[in-house]
């Protein structure tokens, strides 16, 4: 097991966990989920938030089981290496508010940095405007981490911290399997508490024993590995440590091959699944996106996999960006495969001017 540990922790782990989900994620889209959306950790956070009745966009509502699997992998993954080490303290309003910006830009895009890279593997050349905003916003935030930006350290917490995840992925499970349902309005339509889409793109999944299967490996092996697609760019340019960046390529790579085997890839800006052609907007949703993500140390599936193994400030931002879900459809900011939202560029915008301001403010105070 320390050999298998020792591999996973080595420059190997991230490119092996890249070959994993270039090959899982495209064969979830063969089996039931979405065109392109083998795992997007925004769109899955965003079905999870309408399933709660957060939103009331009919056609993007179901507990997607792979987020509850990534939570689960992680804690097992934790817990085996003994890394289960409840924490939180650092900012954790500020890192809320991350998450619901990090989202808000995301869907402005339609899709976190896993789904930007799967579009492009999967022939959607509209994630090249989507990659290119992430690289910024990933800069931008680099900019301000040497001029000193930081959330503060976080501290040992009580285990019941740690616990709060993996408890909320548990229920989030037993609401799937049970949907519980009150009953039906006057017109028919269901009154909660939990809603699943008749159709759209949340009425498109695999299996449910698929997709936990499929989101309990790359849990546990991104765990081990730290795979994270903001983590990998922002090494490169202040550590010159590629290690991570290749754990993407692989991940890009493999999804390509994958797909071509599948006769999934389709190249072309039109008619691409659950994405828009307007170049600005999913350039300008993926820096704010970018920007959050690298301003809270990690992209969503890193942040994902941090509150499985106890950190309360990443449990914090994932609350934020399940949150931040129901606030963009409920506010119309977010885009839609017939273009942005009626106000997904003043999100943006004001998302922007805020994270700067947080850039240029928040700084480690030195020790007395």
């Amino acid at each position: 097991m320390q050999s298998v540990s020792k591999f996973l922790t080595s420059r190997w782990g991230p490119i092996l966990t890249g070959i994993v989900i270039g090959i899982l994620a495209p064969l979830l889209v063969k089996f039931g989920n979405p065109g392109n959306m083998g795992i997007c950790v925004a769109c899955f956070s965003r079905d999870i938030a309408g399933a709660l009745g957060f939103h009331r966009a009919a056609t993007v509502q179901y507990i997607r089981p792979e987020i509850i699997g990534f939570v689960f992998g992680s804690l097992a993954a934790a817990l085996l290496f003994r890394e289960f080490k409840p924490r939180g303290g650092s900012s954790p309003l500020i890192r809320f508010l991350l998450g619901m910006f990090a989202i808000i830009g995301a869907l402005v895009f339609l899709g976190c940095p896993w789904r930007a890279y799967l579009r492009l593997s999967g022939g959607d050349w509209n994630a090249i405007p989507g990659i290119l905003g992430l690289f910024a916003g990933i800069g931008l935030g680099i900019l301000f981490l040497k001029r000193g930006f930081s959330l503060g350290r976080s501290r040992a917490a009580s285990p019941a911290a740690g616990w709060v995840m993996p408890a909320f992925a548990l229920l989030l499970l037993i609401l799937l399997v049970t949907a519980p349902l009150l009953g039906r309005d006057a017109e028919g339509n269901p009154v909660g508490p939990i809603f699943f889409s008749e159709k759209g793109p949340g009425s498109q999944h695999a299996s449910l024993l698929l997709a936990l299967g499929v989101g309990l490996v790359v849990g546990f092996l991104a765990q081990r590995s730290r795979f994270c697609t903001v983590g990998a760019l922002r090494d490169v340019v202040l550590l010159r440590d590629g290690h991570l960046f290749y754990g993407v390529l692989a991940l890009v790579l493999t999804a390509f091959v994958t797909n071509l085997a599948l006769g999934q890839f389709n190249p072309g800006f039109e008619a691409q699944p659950v994405a828009h052609t307007n170049a600005l907007w999913n350039f300008g949703g993926m820096v704010l996106a970018g920007l959050a993500f690298t301003l809270a140390g990690g992209c969503p599936g890193r942040q994902v996999f941090l509150s499985g193994e106890g950190d309360a400030d990443a449990t914090l931002f994932v609350f934020g960006m399940i949150a931040g879900a129901g606030v963009a459809h409920t506010f119309s900011l977010a885009a839609s495969p017939a273009g942005p939202g009626a106000n997904s560029a003043a999100a943006v915008i004001a998302g922007l001017v805020i994270l700067t301001i947080l850039g240029l403010t928040m700084r480690e105070k030195a020790s007395a």
